[in-house]
């Protein structure tokens, strides 16, 4: 395993024009790789943020036009491109995934990470939301290897269910992606203290791209993308617009604190029972809060 790992974010601001955000994205990308960094990711649904009719149009196959263009680019720059998460488009299904995709620096896709936790919400008598209407559940945890680093996989609502990132961390990953595009309302609240819980309770450094700023049709990302160290230190933070933050992984770091602290090598798996949901209880039925 590489003793060092050069991460980048490119935290944007998506709107509903694909074409713009592809051009974006692509400079954030130039930039990022112009920086040293040999691992760099985008947002969630990068690729279109607007109303929720305009995803179809915007979802491609995967493999497809899009990811072929990443995957030259990342030939050309010589990186690993994490190409945050896109819509993508299944012949003969009538919902689309909400997909990852890393490239090699060879342009070929190693790895693809199907979201899997969809926002399902009620609000209240007249206010719903069901992402799983149009968008499909993935069924598959992933980890990909770069430069010998075990790297995994997960998308934004995902942050909230640590049984994922604890089976991330079981499966040997060192850095957890998470693409993103948290909402103002609960980010500037819930964003920085789940990544620093994951990152500190599975003793890895977790990479967040996120969306910023307001997207069609006046809805508010939070953005605050961050690289965070297993001891739960923030190493690099954006600022409230588009941009590109960049940083270090240090995985001899990783390596000591997992000596100092070794709470995932002190799991007591034999001793865990799965308990039955209490039936009527918020713990059986749907959350009712929002990602």
């Amino acid at each position: 395993m590489s003793s060092q790992l050069q991460v980048a974010i490119v935290q944007m601001n998506s709107r509903d024009n694909k074409d713009a955000n592809t051009e974006a994205a692509i400079a954030g990308i130039e930039r990022a790789a112009a920086g040293g960094a040999r691992l760099v990711t985008l947002p969630e649904v990068w690729t279109y943020l607007g109303p929720e009719h305009g995803n179809v149009a915007a979802a491609e196959p995967i493999p497809g036009p899009l990811t072929s263009r990443l995957g030259a680019l990342a030939r050309e720059l010589g990186i690993y491109l994490h190409a945050g998460s896109m819509y993508e488009a299944v012949d003969g299904a009538n919902r689309l995934h909400n997909t990852s995709v890393v490239l090699d620096p060879s342009g070929e896709i190693v790895a693809t990470y199907r979201k899997i936790h969809m926002f399902d919400v009620d609000l209240d008598e007249d206010v719903s939301y069901r992402e799983s209407n149009t968008i499909a559940p993935g069924e598959e945890i992933v980890t990909v290897d770069v430069d010998g680093v075990t790297v995994g996989l997960a998308t934004c609502y995902d942050l909230r269910f640590p049984e994922l990132f604890r089976i991330l961390a079981l499966q040997g990953a060192d850095v957890i992606m998470l693409p993103a595009a948290f909402t103002l309302a609960t980010g500037r609240d819930h964003w920085e203290p789940l990544i620093r819980a994951r990152a500190i309770e599975n003793q890895v450094f977790m990479v967040a791209a996120g969306q910023v700023g307001q997207h069609p049709p006046g809805q508010w990302c939070y953005g605050r993308s961050m690289i965070v160290d297993p001891w739960g230190v923030v190493i690099a933070q954006a600022s409230d617009a588009p941009t590109v933050i960049a940083a270090t992984l240090d995985l001899g770091h990783l390596e000591r604190v997992r000596r100092q602290i070794p709470s995932v090598a002190n799991r007591m798996p034999d001793r865990y029972r799965w308990p039955e949901p209490v039936a009527g209880s918020v713990r059986s039925t749907p959350a009712t809060f929002a990602s």
